[in-house]
């Protein structure tokens, strides 16, 4: 199974510092699975409030994490992914079982549940020092990408 490097995942996924949360992808089998690191470190933005002298990882961004790992799974299959985005739909079953801290490394598996042509459900783990830190079903679905004018006009005061 190829492992991916950061500079594709950055092919793939529209997201940037300080929200691009995938650092590298060891496993990847195309529209069935992939496994993903998210090296978890002190100089985190969020750690500055979150909480102060209690460093922890929000749950939120653990399923963001998830979410963007799943984005690339996706991703990876559509020819024409330029031109398309996968919006977050909903999420079912998250569990939060132990805190991410830093310094931890999280290894999150995904696996598809079900793929229609535009709408899909992935089951999500993660995992620290082998724990299983949370687990959630995260449903997606795939849109046009706005063309860069059409986005400017609509964030325009």
């Amino acid at each position: 199974m190829p492992e991916i490097e950061i500079r594709e995942i950055m092919e793939v996924l529209p997201h940037r510092f300080p929200f691009l949360l995938v650092d590298r992808v060891i496993e990847y089998e195309e529209k069935k699975r992939i496994v993903v690191l998210k090296n978890v470190t002190i100089n985190e933005p969020f750690f500055q409030g979150h909480f102060p002298g209690v460093p922890i990882m929000p749950g939120v961004l653990i399923v963001e994490a998830m979410a963007q790992a799943g984005g690339i799974l996706v991703f990876k299959s559509i020819p024409d992914r330029k031109k398309k985005l996968v919006y977050f739909m909903g999420i079912e079953s998250c569990r939060f079982r132990k805190p991410v801290l830093p310094g931890d490394q999280l290894r999150i598996e995904m696996t598809v549940i079900r793929v229609k042509s535009r709408f899909g459900k992935l089951k999500g783990t993660a995992f620290a020092d082998g724990a299983k830190v949370a687990e959630a079903e995260i449903m997606f679905t795939l849109v046009d990408r706005p063309a860069e004018d059409e986005f400017q006009e609509a964030a325009s005061p």
